[in-house]
C-alpha cells in the first residue's frame, strides 16, 4: 500500500500548479488507505492520475451542450476509480453524510474548456 501512496504522491508533487491533480491525487491516497487490496491496481505504470483526468474529459465530452460539459464529484470520481479498475467500490467522502474538512480546499470544478 505504501508503494501506492509514494507513487501517487510523486505525481502529485510533479503537478504542484494543476490542481485537478492535486484533488484527485488525494482523492485517490484516501481511497488506497481504506481499501489497500486495490493499491497494486495504483502501481500499473501506464496508469496515471493525469491519465484518468483525460478518460473524464472524454466522458465529458459525450455529455456537452453547446461546447459545455459538467460532471458531478460522483461521477468525476467513479470514471477516475473506474479508469484504475477499481469498479464497484465505494467513493469514500462523496455522497456520504460524512462533512467535508472545512480547513481544506478539495472542491472539484471542471470545465471542458479547463482541458482544452
Amino acid at each position: 500500500m505504501q508503494e501506492a501512496i509514494t507513487k501517487l504522491q510523486s505525481e502529485i508533487e510533479k503537478n504542484k500548479t494543476n490542481p485537478y491533480i492535486q484533488v484527485v491525487g488525494e482523492f485517490l491516497i484516501k481511497h488506497v488507505q481504506a481499501n489497500p487490496a486495490n493499491a497494486e491496481k495504483i502501481l500499473d505504470a501506464d496508469k496515471t492520475i493525469g491519465n484518468s483526468l483525460e478518460a473524464m474529459k472524454k466522458e465529458a465530452q459525450k455529455k456537452q451542450v453547446n461546447g459545455m460539459a459538467m460532471l458531478t464529484d460522483e461521477e468525476g470520481f467513479a470514471i477516475v476509480l473506474k479508469y484504475f479498475g477499481f469498479e464497484g467500490t465505494a467513493i469514500p467522502g462523496v455522497g456520504s453524510s460524512e462533512q467535508p474538512d472545512a480547513s481544506s480546499d478539495s472542491s472539484f470544478d471542471v470545465k471542458l474548456d479547463d482541458f482544452l
